[in-house]
């Protein structure tokens, strides 16, 4: 009778709980009250900046590259914090599009933007950059574009069962408001876009024409401007978490171009012993101290095809979280191979972060290809065919 008791009592009290959860309309897996905003604690309070979501493997805070594709490839974006490299192409044609849009996608997500050239005045650069595609216009080139590639493989061979399991990469575009933008490469971004954003910009021949009185130092006078301007930008806009801002909090996208140069007054370039006693790693090191406890997220492009030092380019490497390879076919016999006469290069990913251990994570997919078309610069995979009627391997690249 007891054990009918206690039996009976436990059942009055789960179903007067059922009863008070479906009157509330709350169940065990919801939230009480309303969703946290940006004035809640916690990881909330970074999920809630515009133009980021958490990533679904670690929760780290991601932002767009500019790219939904290379996103993809990434893991699903590019974590604050981290430093992405881009190895430029040979003739550097198609490293300064990646470029564009990490700083486009900026613009249009409200993020503050840090641009550093030795090269080119920053807000030229600005002005280069591609405007955002409207969904409907960008839907509209994604469907011809499959309609075109439909019609090439009805003549192809079928590909076989295995490879129709592989992940497919995202082609078709996003709503304004969703994590990741497409870009027009053949238009420009609307000045009063570029007018209402927050940018600094650091163009080395300006800042090096004062006086400088710097104490001995192993770094050179343009990397030790850079790191004390990026440094400034941190820590009075409160990047760094210390100094909260008063504003809702924000993002500071970082983008150095062709670092390690010679016109960043370093001799990695043409000479295999150098006097710099390796400036450029030094940079990145100290950076990355920089980014690694600030709300940034940084891209750089360095030519190392240019680099004689081989041990140089892999400590690069190794100081960098996220490397990318571009290898354009100009000048090069896949210009002429027919297996690539639909593309214009390889985008190689060389290393993908593993955050908070001792080693580095490895893509499934390592080189991919690329095209440039009149607008949309796209990313495809390589994939290897077999011939099931002859059962003769064939090496290819075929479209997804």
């Amino acid at each position: 009778m007891a054990a009918a008791a206690s039996c009976s009592t436990s059942t009055r009290s789960t179903g007067s709980v059922v009863v008070a959860a479906s009157r509330n309309s709350v169940t065990s897996f919801q939230r009480r009250g309303p969703r946290a905003s940006g004035t809640d604690s916690g990881c909330s309070r970074l999920v809630s900046i515009a133009g980021t979501r958490p990533s679904v493997r670690n929760g780290q805070l991601l932002v767009s590259t500019g790219l939904p594709a290379l996103d993809q490839l990434l893991g699903g974006g590019l974590a604050v914090g981290t430093v992405l490299l881009i190895e430029e192409d040979k003739y550097n044609i198609y490293s300064p599009l990646l470029f564009k849009y990490f700083l486009a996608e900026g613009i249009v997500t409200g993020h503050t933007l840090l641009v550093a050239s030795a090269k080119e005045d920053p807000a030229d650069i600005l002005q280069e950059l591609p405007a955002p595609l409207l969904d409907d216009n960008c839907k509209k080139e994604c469907d011809e574009d499959i309609c075109n590639h439909k019609t090439e493989s009805n003549i192809k061979m079928k590909i076989a069962w295995r490879y129709q399991l592989l992940p497919k990469m995202e082609a078709r575009p996003v709503s304004s408001s969703r994590f990741g933008h497409y870009y027009d490469v053949s238009k420009r971004i609307p000045q009063e876009l570029i007018e209402a954003s927050k940018w600094h910009g650091f163009f080395l021949p300006e800042k090096i024409s004062s006086t400088l009185n710097l104490e001995p130092c192993s770094l050179n006078h343009g990397y030790i401007k850079l790191l004390q301007f990026i440094q400034n930008i941190i820590y009075e806009e409160g990047f760094d978490g210390s100094n909260p801002q008063k504003k809702q909090k924000n993002i500071l996208r970082i983008g150095i171009q062709n670092l390690g140069s010679p016109l960043w007054g370093d001799d990695i370039c043409w000479t295999e012993n150098c006097d710099s006693n390796h400036s450029l790693t030094k940079f990145l090191y100290m950076l990355r101290g920089l980014l690694r406890s600030s709300l940034s997220a940084c891209i750089i492009t360095v030519p190392t095809h240019l680099i004689q030092n081989k041990a140089i380019i892999a400590r690069v490497t190794n100081l960098s979280d996220t490397v990318v390879g571009l290898e354009s076919f100009i000048g090069s016999e896949k210009e002429t191979n027919p297996l690539y006469k639909d593309y214009h290069g390889l985008i190689h990913i060389r290393q993908i972060p593993q955050l908070n251990n001792l080693i580095y994570d490895v893509s499934d997919v390592k080189d991919l290809a690329f095209k440039l078309k009149r607008k949309l610069f796209t990313i495809e995979k390589p994939r290897c065919c077999y011939n099931l009627q002859n059962r003769t391997r064939l090496c290819g690249l075929i479209r997804v």
